[in-house]
């Protein structure tokens, strides 16, 4: 605990000015203070000082010093204050409410001695302690005093316990007595203890006491007055001796002081044991002589010797709540609560039990208050300042609680709902539940003045069942049922009525006390008790119902409302319902007089009730409220009640009766006992409620058979009167009876004395009364009784035509029939409506007659209204179309449409079939409601029938072949236009491809923006534009921000660019460069990097190139791009060198002939090479020889050489020469003369420049001389080739270089004269010579491997496809491509055919999969890669992988693998693909011909293989009924087989195994037949029942016969006829034990061995259906585990299918899962639930 000094109240004085006093009031408002000079003084809550006032001496006369104030203390309710005087006496003074209120002196009380302590106990009694040693109590009441008990000693200290109900007295002699004024177990009044010195510092804690003194210890007692521990500061030289100790208020803290100190001790719950918690030491304080505790534990005021009053915040810890509460633990079981919002709002809760609170929450809307400890449970109603505490044992805190309810709380944990009442200490009630809403739980607690204990629980036990429970007897007092769930119950204030409501929005009234149930209103929205009140009110659409006398429900009241109900709202006099609509309220007054007269009558408030009706006057409403509280009067016995109700209804008979009751009452009160109990005024209370027979029971009980049949006859119940007299044996019985008949007769009564003398058997006098009284029937009756009056004629003829007057013809009819007139009978008969007498006569009287009876009969029955019971008289008759019009009228349908099926007219039936279709389609009989519309001819009809049912493909071949078709079309494209408008997008995409118009469907998810399932339609529909519409889808997507969704079709069209591009532009370049890096690799990555580095400031862009590490790669592309600043600023940035920028941009400017930039750029780049190669090939000979003379002096003989080669090639000679020479190599020239037989301008350079040579010049000359005629040489050729080219001869120049090969010149000369013929050709000839020439030279150029000049040749003699052609020969693709693109587009495709062609002859599959992804495919299938062919259609499209398997699955089963191909599909999926289909039957077959010990896992897989195909199917537009229903059957028997081979690991499901083999029997004609017999044989021999196996394995050894001859003649079923076993099936090609014929030998010679045997029956049994058990019957359904038909009455149904189990089996089966986890049968339950679903459901 911690003391936090708060502030000093009273300031310490320089002298000694002791503080006689401290007292906190209850309410936590005033602190009073007693100080020297005799004063109080009054502080508020804050310390502040807001009053004072002197006390004053006992005696007047005395002095003001003549007394000291010895203690103060504060009465409970804190309006009055207690002074003890040393005066002896003690005033108590009146403070008054307000401050600076005079005080008055309200007791005075006067004492032998003086007074020297004081404490005002919660009872209000005072208790003193005197110098005399007595202690005595003063009563505020009376002002008068007693003494509780005295000792010889001092009273010196006055300690109360926590509670205020008791008091110890400390003494100065060390004595402890304790005083309790009530006694409580194990705490005894009387002296409790002896301490060694005088106890001036007592406490009285929480389970012991305190008690210090001079001799510096602080020790502990417990309640017995034995010592539990002591704290002995007497070694502490500081310490002085204790003068005051003071209890918390809940006793777990007790405040011990000193001089100068203080010490806190506390009480721990958990080491139930107590500590020094604090010890504080306040210098300058001196002797503490006063400490207080406010009441609600949170502060301590400490008073010294000098007068100084100081204010402490006794505090644990604080916490604030949400912001709303502030929450001090001002000790370990006490927290005070002070709202942040209202401050002044504080409220302290604590644990009566001393237990550490360890949780607080508030909830209910900051109402409620919940507190944990560990062995209890806190709750405060923080509005009402009431606390309870119940014991609750921790549960981990998964408790739920409700605050709904104001007087009691509701605790939800672990199904068990607690009830604790607000205030109380224990728990109201718990009951076992899983509803805890509010809304169906009521809880009423005493919520009416009348009534005491009266705790009512009403809750859900389940949905429909409603329990009431007496909280107070903690038992059921009523359980009602209801057939629908319940949302919505609650009790009357009473309890004693339940208004439930139901999920059919019913409202239901119950009496908790009869349990009688009564609907009362439907549709109800809103209901509710009325408060105060058992007036109930309740909405229904715009009605407002409302029950003024709930005991009478069929008396409501009606009153239309505006909006709905919202609350009900009763005060002030007036009771409101109010109403919201929309944002408005409306009011709606109920009649509070009606409202508080129902309250009154069940609050058996009877004067309140008769003055309110008497305040009502003769208003009508006012008379079922008199006799309604006349009732309740009587059933109370309440006799002046209902005399004065009676009255004012005008009942004077009843008044005057009750009267003469009340009358007796009295008179009996005044001589035996309480008048009720007169039986005479019992007797006249059951007369009064008609209650005759407890009145006789009374009367008899008394012996009083006389008043007994006396009251009978006074009420003219004679035959009551009679048979009490016959029953009693009463001795005037006959006279009784005569005056009974005297009676009759003299009223007239004829008839009922006639009844009497027929009883008497007096049946000639009864029949006269009978004719007197005109009472035909009773004649009638009585002559057919009587067989001597029925011989009377006349008698008969009387009695007949009286009846017939009368129109009781049926009767007369009787008559007349038993009087032997059979025609007349009947005629009377049809004339009554006795058709089925009359009929029944004529049937042996005119037989002819019967039809039209029966039709009569049924036009009567309709004029009757009684449509139904004539339409079989119709059918009888034999009138369909009566008959049907019967039946549509009495709204018999089924009826009207077997009726209607035999009517063969249309018109006939056009009047009802809409009708009659409207009914069937209502049942669910669509398709024979459409039958009856199509034969009326109603085909319009029919087909919106069947549109409205989802039957378009149905409806749109009934609109095809009776409407026209466009009529047909605009019905249905409206009817899909309608089902989109509902949402239902998916029917009106199915309507609109039954009409054939897809592009339509397409739209409309077009226009919702359903964009796959559009792109599904127009894939199906429109697979040439699926591409165009995901680009388009992309683009529209894009311009919408959808960029995820754009991304998607953009990739799906095969277009990332555009997919980059869109990012790109919106900015987002990080899903651009994951785009551009996914699909367009490594350089598509980097060009994204760079334009997001482009979009970025240069420093930003150089930071993400240098972290994605493409700073190069981008600057590289920057220059490709043309971006050239960019890339030297990123170069500046990054530090790197810009030469390689520089020369990127130099050969750009280059590129576009801007040479002079291009130098320069060239320079900076330290590339001057590059800058003379650049004027070089440009021709700009002074320019390059500028750079080279300045930048780079040896690349000037480079440049001069150059530029005489391009002289030399222009055919200027002189120029060249020059050049030559200035380059100082003429023996250049005279290589180049000599080369090209220049022999004569060689001689005369030579002569010039190189005398050397002239020799060898001359003598070539003369040789070259002395030759005749032409010559083939090769250097006489290129001699003659140069003059005729001199002479602009071109064509003749290239003939003579073309004549120039391999058998005159070297390699060299030939290809030198080649490229010089091509260079002629290209430059100087045209049109037709060109192309000659180019036909003829170009192959020479390309066998020489001059691949470029022969293009170039072909092209210049404009030869486009030959110039392709070149590059194909050479493989030299790229180039190939590139040059149709740039001279003819449609040369691309060329191009691209030749390469596919000729990477397919290479078998280049790598390289033909980049072009041609289905072509490489297709090669490696032809190479039989297929590994390699799938994974790479896997990478293309599902299609094409889809068709790439069918190829590969199809080879396998060629070459005999179908396990590998179950495989390929089980690994990639199982397409429902109808092309595939034979591919699957095939894969199924195949696997179940095999032999079982090898199979197993493949049945496993082939049953995984077909229901994935199965289910595909089933949600694919491929599954057409014929289809699934195939695939189903080979799922069933995969099933079985698998099932089979897992019961086999299970020795208990041997005889499961073995009804599999004998079900898949009946499979024969799809697994192989000789396999099936031969299994199910052996399974039938190896169980020991040889009959079946000698049938079964004797019919396998014919059909292996039948496969050894190649004919299926030879098989005979005959033994099988009790069987569903297929008759005709198809002959396996070989045995399926070919492999084994040992085993066939073994079997055939078991089958011969047995057939002589007579024990054994060589036939299959056959059970009550005359057929073999295993077989199914037309309506028997195969059970899913064993094959066999499901029999029993409760077979085990799944989830998802109708298929069945037997109950038996299917236990097995699970049973062995359980007992052998380890074996395939789990396996088996897991597959059957995964295609069935769960089987949890029983049918029966």
């Amino acid at each position: 605990m911690q003391l936090k000094f708060m502030k000093t109240i009273v300031e310490a004085q320089d002298n000694l000015y002791r503080v006689a006093g401290l007292c906190w009031s209850a309410n936590n408002q005033k602190l009073a203070v007693a100080t020297a000079d005799r004063t109080i003084l009054l502080f508020d809550e804050n310390g502040e000082r807001r009053d004072k006032f002197s006390t004053k001496a006992a005696d007047p006369n005395a002095m003001k010093n003549s007394y000291v104030i010895r203690g103060i203390t504060f009465s409970p309710d804190s309006s009055r204050l207690a002074v003890a005087q040393s005066d002896s006496i003690v005033y108590v003074y009146k403070l008054g409410e307000q401050w600076n209120e005079k005080k008055v002196i309200c007791n005075k009380f006067p004492q032998g001695a003086a007074v020297t302590c004081i404490s005002w106990l919660a009872g209000g009694l005072i208790v003193a302690g005197l110098e005399d040693g007595k202690v005595r109590s003063l009563y505020c009441k009376n002002n008068k005093s007693k003494t509780l008990y005295g000792t010889d000693s001092m009273v010196v200290t006055l300690a109360q316990n926590t509670k205020g109900t008791g008091v110890l007295s400390g003494h100065e002699d060390g004595s402890v007595v304790r005083f309790l004024l009530v006694e409580e177990p194990g705490e005894p009044t009387g002296r409790l203890l002896q301490h060694p010195v005088a106890p001036v510092a007592l406490a009285w804690p929480q389970g012991g006491i305190v008690v210090a003194g001079c001799d510096k210890k602080i020790c502990f007692y417990d309640l017995q007055g034995r010592a539990m521990r002591t704290f002995d500061y007497a070694r502490d030289e500081v310490e002085r001796e204790f003068t005051v100790a003071a209890a918390s208020p809940n006793g777990q803290a007790v405040a011990v002081g000193s001089y100068d100190r203080l010490r806190i001790f506390s009480w721990s719950p958990r080491q139930n044991a107590w500590a020094e918690s604090l010890c504080k030491t306040i210098p300058n304080l001196y002797t503490v002589t006063a400490v207080c505790w406010r009441k609600d534990g949170s502060r301590l005021a400490v008073g010294s010797l000098c007068g100084a009053v100081l204010a402490y915040e006794s505090v644990l810890r604080r916490t604030i709540w949400q912001d709303k509460f502030e929450l001090t633990f001002v000790a370990p079981s006490q927290v005070l609560l002070r709202s942040l919002h209202e401050p002044i709002t504080t409220m302290l809760v604590e644990s009566q039990l001393g237990l550490e609170i360890d949780d607080i929450r508030i909830m209910g809307k900051d109402s409620y208050l919940v507190g944990r400890t560990e062995d209890s449970l806190i709750l405060c109603d923080l509005t009402r300042s009431l606390t309870s505490e119940i014991p609750w044992i921790a549960t981990g805190r998964h408790e739920r609680f409700y605050f709904e309810n104001p007087t009691v709380a509701l605790i939800f944990n672990a199904g068990e709902l607690s009830l604790v009442e607000y205030g109380e200490h224990y728990i109201l009630g718990s009951v076992r539940t899983e509803f805890v809403n509010p809304h169906v739980i009521s809880v009423r607690l005493n919520e009416r003045g009348n009534t005491r204990n009266n705790k009512k629980l009403a809750y859900l036990l389940d949905m429909k069942t409603v329990c009431v429970v007496d909280l107070m007897l903690q038992s059921t007092i009523a359980q009602i049922s209801h057939d629908s769930k319940i949302d919505w119950l609650e009790l009357s204030e009473t309890g004693h009525k339940l208004l439930f409501r139901d999920r059919k929005m019913r409202l239901v009234l119950v009496d908790v006390g009869t349990g009688q149930k009564q609907t009362l209103l439907a549709k109800v929205a809103f209901v509710q008790w009325v408060p105060s009140s058992d007036v109930a009110v309740a909405q229904s659409g715009t009605n407002l119902a409302i029950w003024y006398n709930i005991d009478l429900p069929e008396h409501v009241t009606m009153q239309p409302v505006r909006g709905d109900v919202v609350d009900v709202l009763r005060e002030d006099g007036r009771t409101e319902i109010i109403t919201r609509e929309a944002a408005s309220e409306h009011v709606y007054p109920l009649d509070e007089g009606l409202v508080e007269f129902g309250t009154a009558v069940n609050d058996s408030d009877f004067g309140r009730a008769i003055f309110y009706l008497e305040s009502l006057g003769d208003r009508p409403a006012a008379k079922a409220m008199w006799h309604n509280l006349a009732n309740i009067a009587l059933a109370q016995q309440n006799l002046r009640v209902a005399q004065r109700c009676f009255a004012a209804l005008g009942n004077a008979s009843k008044t005057f009766y009750i009267g003469e009751m009340i009358k007796i009452a009295e008179r009996y009160e005044e001589t035996t006992g309480p008048g009720m109990t007169c039986p005479e005024v019992r007797a006249m209370m059951a007369l009064l409620g008609g209650d005759l027979r407890t009145a006789e029971r009374i009367y008899i009980e008394q012996g009083d058979i006389e008043a007994a049949l006396a009251m009978y006859t006074k009420l003219r119940r004679w035959d009551d009167a009679i048979k009490l007299a016959e029953r009693r044996g009463y001795h005037g019985l006959l006279e009784l009876k005569e005056a009974q008949m005297e009676f009759l007769l003299s009223t007239s009564q004829e008839e009922k004395a006639g009844e009497v003398l027929e009883e008497r058997g007096e049946k000639d006098k009864a029949m006269t009364l009978y004719m007197k009284a005109n009472k035909p029937v009773k004649a009638a009756k009585l002559a057919l009784k009587t067989p001597h009056l029925l011989s009377n004629e006349n008698l008969v003829t009387r009695v007949s035509a009286s009846l017939i007057k009368a129109e009781l013809f049926e009767l007369a009819a009787e008559l007349a029939n038993r009087t032997g007139q059979q025609q007349t009978a009947i005629a009377l008969y049809r004339k009554g409506g006795a058709y089925a007498r009359a009929i029944e006569l004529a049937r042996y009287v005119t037989p002819d007659d019967v039809t039209s009876l029966e039709e009569e009969w049924g036009d009567w029955l309709v004029g009757k209204r009684q449509l139904d019971a004539s339409i079989s008289h119709y059918i009888e008759a034999g009138s369909t179309v009566k008959a049907l019009e019967a039946a549509v009228g009495a709204k018999q349908w089924r009826k009207a449409v077997q009726i209607a099926k035999v009517v063969d007219d249309p018109e006939e039936i056009q009047k009802y079939a809409v009708e009659l279709a409207d009914h069937l389609c209502q049942i669910g009989d669509v398709k024979t409601a459409e039958e009856l519309l199509v034969r009326a001819e109603l085909y319009r009809e029919a087909v919106q029938l069947l549109n409205k049912h989802g039957q378009w493909e149905k409806a749109f071949d009934i609109a095809d072949r009776f409407l026209p078709g466009a009529d047909v079309r605009e019905m249905f494209v409206e009817l899909a236009k309608g089902l989109e408008q509902e949402g239902k997008y998916r029917d009106a995409e199915r309507v609109l491809l039954t009409v054939n118009e897809p592009d339509l469907a397409i739209n409309m998810y077009k226009e919702l923006e359903l964009y796959d399932s559009m792109i599904r339609l127009v894939e199906r529909y429109h697979k040439s534009l699926l591409e165009q519409t995901h680009l388009n889808l992309g683009r529209q997507l894009e311009s919408k921000g959808r960029l995820k969704n754009a991304e998607v079709h953009f990739l799906a069209a095969g277009d990332w660019k555009a997919a980059v591009h869109m990012y790109c532009t919106a900015g987002k370049w990080e899903e651009a460069h994951r785009v551009a890096k996914q699909k367009g690799g490594q350089p598509a990555s980097e060009q994204v990097a760079f334009m997001w580095a482009k979009s970025l400031p240069i420093e930003g862009a150089a930071r993400l190139l240098t972290k994605m590490s493409l700073l190069d790669s981008c600057i590289t592309y920057a220059c490709d791009a043309g971006q050239f600043d960019f890339a030297l600023e990123l170069c500046k940035v990054s530090g790197r060198s810009a030469d390689d920028v520089h020369l990127k941009i130099a050969m750009a400017l280059e590129d576009d002939g801007k040479f002079t930039e291009a130098e320069a750029e060239f320079l900076l780049a330290n590339k001057p090479r590059e800058a003379i190669m650049m004027h070089t090939h440009g021709g700009d000979w002074k320019s390059a020889l500028r750079v080279a003379e300045k930048y780079l002096p040896e690349a000037v003989h480079e440049v001069l050489l150059s530029q005489a080669n391009s002289a030399l090639e222009a055919r200027n000679y002189p120029e060249y020469e020059a050049l030559m020479i200035r380059a100082d190599r003429p023996d250049l020239i005279l290589e180049h003369y000599k080369e090209y037989n220049m022999v004569a301008d060689a001689l005369r350079i030579a002569k010039e420049y190189v005398p050397g040579a002239v020799a060898e010049l001359q003598k070539l000359y003369a040789r070259m001389n002395r030759g005749t005629g032409e010559s083939t040489d090769s250097r006489y050729l290129l001699q003659k080739a140069s003059e005729h080219a001199r002479n602009e001869e071109f064509r003749r120049a290239t003939e003579c270089l073309l004549q120039i090969n391999e058998g005159n010149a070297d390699e060299p000369t030939v290809a030198r004269a080649l490229l010089r013929a091509a260079e002629i050709c290209n430059q100087f000839l045209e049109g037709p010579e060109a192309m000659e020439m180019a036909r003829e030279l170009g192959p020479r150029l390309i066998d020489i491997n001059q691949i470029g000049p022969a293009a170039q040749l072909y092209l210049a003699a404009e030869l486009p496809q030959e110039a392709v052609d070149v590059f194909i020969r050479t493989d030299s693709w790229a180039k190939a491509r590139r040059l149709a693109k740039e001279i003819d587009p449609q040369l691309v495709v060329y191009v691209e055919a030749q390469q596919k062609a000729r990477l397919r002859n290479q078998g280049n599959v790598e390289q033909l999969a980049d072009i041609d992804m289905v072509g490489a495919l297709d090669l490696l299938a032809e190479q039989g890669q297929w590994i390699r062919c799938i994974e790479k259609a896997k990478q293309h499209s599902v299609p094409v992988l889809q068709k790439y398997m069918a190829q590969y699955a199809a080879q396998l089963i060629r070459d005999g693998d179908c396990v590998a191909a179950l495989n390929l599909y089980l690994e990639h999926g199982v397409p429902p693909v109808a092309a595939n289909f034979n591919i699957y039957n095939r894969i199924a077959l195949e696997c179940f011909a095999l032999r079982e010990p090898d199979a197993v896992a493949v049945w496993k897989n082939v049953r995984s293989f077909l229901l994935n195909l199965v289910q595909a199917l089933r949600g694919s537009d491929q599954g057409e009924a014929e289809v699934i229903d195939r695939f189903e059957q080979l799922l069933v028997i995969a099933h079985y087989y698998a099932t089979r081979a897992a019961c086999r690991q299970a020795p208990a499901l041997q005889s499961i195994a073995a009804k599999i083999s004998v079900a898949l029997l009946r499979y024969t004609d799809i697994v192989p037949c000789d396999k099936g017999y031969y299994e199910a044989g052996m399974d039938l021999r190896g169980l020991g029942r040889e009959s079946e196996a000698f049938v079964i394995l004797n019919h396998y050894l014919d059909v292996c016969e039948a496969i050894e001859e190649g004919s299926g003649n030879l098989v005979d079923h005959s033994d099988l006829s009790s069987t569903d076993f297929p008759s005709s099936v198809p002959i396996p090609a070989e045995l399926h034990l070919k492999n084994e014929l040992q085993l066939h030998e073994e079997i055939r010679e078991w089958v011969l061995a047995v057939s002589m045997d007579q024990k054994v029956d060589q036939a299959l049994p056959t059970d009550d259906r005359n057929m073999y058990e295993a077989s199914l019957g037309v309506s028997d359904q195969p059970c899913l585990v064993s094959g066999y038909p499901v029999m029993g009455r409760q077979p085990v149904v799944f989830q998802r299918t109708h298929r069945l189990a037997n109950r038996d089996a299917w236990s097995k089966l699970t049973v062995a899962a359980r007992m052998a986890p380890q074996t395939d049968i789990p396996g088996v339950i897991d597959f059957i639930e995964k295609w069935c679903g769960p089987a949890n459901f029983l049918s029966g």
